[in-house]
């Protein structure tokens, strides 16, 4: 029985995951990059896409797909609106953020500042949320309090 509910989790999770074109992901990423450029802004880019520039290192604690964190963070469209901003640190699980935050955090370290910018196929994608609309480009600034 509790093989079945995996299948069937992992089932649903992988029907409700949405593509995109290598056309739409250039598009995408051409728009990153004309960002970057008009911004005089330099992030490394990774093979899935995301965009991310290192700020500051923690120490020795890294974190792990198993672990909670406490982070603080800002999060604004391309034409920067921000729409999400915690000043407070929120605590969050791993396994429950986008596929860009779990990119960034994932081997990161307590203590770590990061700038990230994650195109719609590792954000929300065509999801469209209270104040981010689908397809939308997100830039987030990012400071790891503590991990758990």
């Amino acid at each position: 029985m509790k093989n079945f509910l995996r299948f069937l989790i992992l089932t649903l999770l992988i029907s409700a995951c949405q593509t995109y074109t290598e056309q739409e992901k250039e598009g995408f990423d051409k728009t990153i990059k004309h960002y970057l450029k008009k911004n005089n802004l330099s992030l490394q880019k990774t093979s899935s896409g995301l965009y991310k520039k290192h700020i500051t290192t923690g120490n020795d604690r890294i974190i792990r797909y198993a672990d909670s964190i406490r982070i603080s963070y800002e999060g604004k469209l391309l034409n920067g609106t921000i729409f999400d901003k915690q000043t407070t640190p929120q605590t969050l699980a791993i396994r429950d953020l986008i596929a860009g935050w779990k990119e960034v955090l994932l081997g990161a370290r307590e203590g770590d500042e990061w700038m990230i910018i994650i195109p719609p196929q590792l954000g929300y994608g065509q999801n469209k949320l209270d104040d981010i609309p689908v397809n939308s480009i997100l830039i987030f600034k990012m400071k790891i309090v503590d991990v758990k």
